[in-house]
This record gives C-alpha cells, sequence and structure tokens, in this order.
C-alpha cells in the first residue's frame, strides 16, 4: 500500500514525521493519519512527496520504486589485483563524503548562488559534471556522490538529505522563486556562515572554480542537454544509478580530458 511504502522510505531516509508534515505544509497528525490509512494523499501532497524522495509521482502512485537507496560509504576506492601481478582492474565505487559534500554545495552556493539560473535544476547538473568531469580528468573521486538518471538529466540521490541537514543547521535557507516563467527552488547560504573548505585539496576547488566558470551561466535547459549527450547519462536507463566509468567514453561535446594520441 501507498502508505506504507512511504512510512518505510521516509524511515529509510531518516525523516521524521514532523519534516515531512512541515514540508508538505500539513498539520503533524494529518501526515499520522496518512501513515495509518485514514486519509489519502491530494495530488499536490503526493507531487511534492515525489520531489522529497526523489522518486516519479508513478512511483508514489504505485507504492514502489528503482530508486538505489542513498548509502555513505566510508573506504576508499576498491582496486581489485588479479593474482600474478600483471594486470589490474579499476572499480568505480561511488563515495558519498558528506562532509564534503556539504562544503561543496556551500561552496558553489556562495560563488554563483545569488544568479538567477541557479535554481535546484541546474546545481543538480553542476555537481554532476564536478564529480564526473574531475573523475574523468584525473582518475579519483572528488565528492563521489551518486547520480540517478531521470528525465531531465542526472540527480543527486542524496541532495535532499544533505539540504534539511544543513537547513537544520541553520547554514542555508531554500526559497520558491521565479526565473522567467519557470518556477524554481534557490538555496541561499546563512551571510553570517563561514566557508569551510578543509575537506578540499587546492587541485579540487581550482577545478570547482573552473566549472562553475564555464557552466553557471547556463539556464536549466542548456545544461540539462549538455548532461543528456554525456555518456554516462545515455548509457543508463531511467531510474538506474550513473556509472562513473562510462566518463572514459564521451563525446568531444562533454569530454573535458586530453588524451594522447595514439
Amino acid at each position: 500500500m501507498t502508505n506504507e511504502y512511504i512510512k518505510a522510505l521516509r524511515v529509510k531516509r531518516g525523516f521524521s514525521q514532523l519534516e515531512i508534515a512541515e514540508k508538505l505544509g500539513i498539520s503533524r497528525s494529518s501526515y499520522i493519519a496518512f501513515e495509518q490509512g485514514k486519509r489519502e494523499l491530494t495530488l499536490a501532497e503526493a507531487n511534492e512527496l515525489s520531489t522529497i524522495f526523489e522518486i516519479s509521482l508513478e512511483d508514489i502512485q504505485n507504492g514502489k520504486s528503482n530508486t538505489p537507496e542513498v548509502v555513505f560509504e566510508k573506504s576508499k576506492k576498491d582496486i581489485k589485483e588479479k593474482t600474478g601481478g600483471e594486470v589490474w582492474e579499476r572499480i568505480s565505487i561511488p563515495q558519498e563524503k558528506v562532509k564534503k559534500f556539504k562544503q561543496v554545495l556551500l561552496y558553489i552556493l556562495s560563488k554563483v548562488g545569488g544568479k538567477p539560473n541557479i535554481g535546484q535544476t541546474v546545481l543538480y547538473k553542476l555537481l554532476y559534471f564536478i564529480d564526473f568531469d574531475y573523475y574523468e580528468k584525473y582518475e579519483e573521486q572528488l565528492v563521489g556522490a551518486r547520480y540517478m538518471k531521470n528525465t531531465h538529466g542526472p540527480t543527486p540521490i542524496a541532495f535532499a538529505k544533505i539540504v534539511d541537514e544543513l537547513e537544520v543547521e541553520g547554514k542555508l535557507e531554500p526559497i520558491k522563486s521565479k526565473f522567467y516563467k519557470y518556477d524554481q527552488t534557490k538555496y541561499l547560504v546563512n551571510p553570517e556562515e563561514v566557508i569551510d573548505l578543509s575537506e578540499l585539496s587546492g587541485t579540487e576547488v581550482a577545478h570547482i572554480d573552473w566549472e562553475l566558470e564555464r557552466l553557471s551561466d547556463m539556464t536549466a535547459k542548456q545544461i540539462s542537454a549538455l548532461s543528456h549527450k554525456d555518456t554516462p547519462w545515455l548509457v543508463a536507463k531511467e531510474k538506474e544509478l550513473l556509472d562513473y566509468e562510462y566518463v572514459f567514453y564521451r563525446p568531444e561535446e562533454t569530454s573535458v580530458r586530453e588524451y594522447e594520441s595514439l
């Protein structure tokens, strides 16, 4: 049943009943009534839940989802050595570093968050290109977040949870706005917040600055279109995780690494 499915999803994602109720703009008792099967979701509430949990409205209605769980891994990138010491096979396993993710997001917002085009959709794609471009350039992960294939491009699965934690910590505030005729969600950094970059190296900060310089003036439509040309997005199925290894098969439009000619 939908109510049982949403309850299980809420618990897995670490949200309280009150947090979800506030996001839906209803009382906690009304939300509890839904989880207990005593009331139905309105269409507006179902839409909002699909945004909160980053799954489709169809998944909400059907009470199921192909969305992978968010798992914060702490291990280093796995390297598998075959016996004999002659052949190495790199296994790319995304490693979401929560503290680093927060620092990168706050840094991006402090640099370009005030631009009128920088809403949630553009942020998703900036994070994606920062992560996947860094991996293509250096064969190392920067944040190593997990990204899911959605209709409008790559979606960082942990984004909603990270933003909620930053809001609770008083470091940012989400607001609803418009960019021309389009609704968007923007995120404002607390002006008293000192941006901490302790988890980032100089190379990583320089890479982020380079990405912001070339991509942060794009509209949501433009940067989504660019992500749709990228091999990791093209080869994935809908709602499937994007594989970092496919950056080495990118077309000229999205490749950022200079490869030696054979």
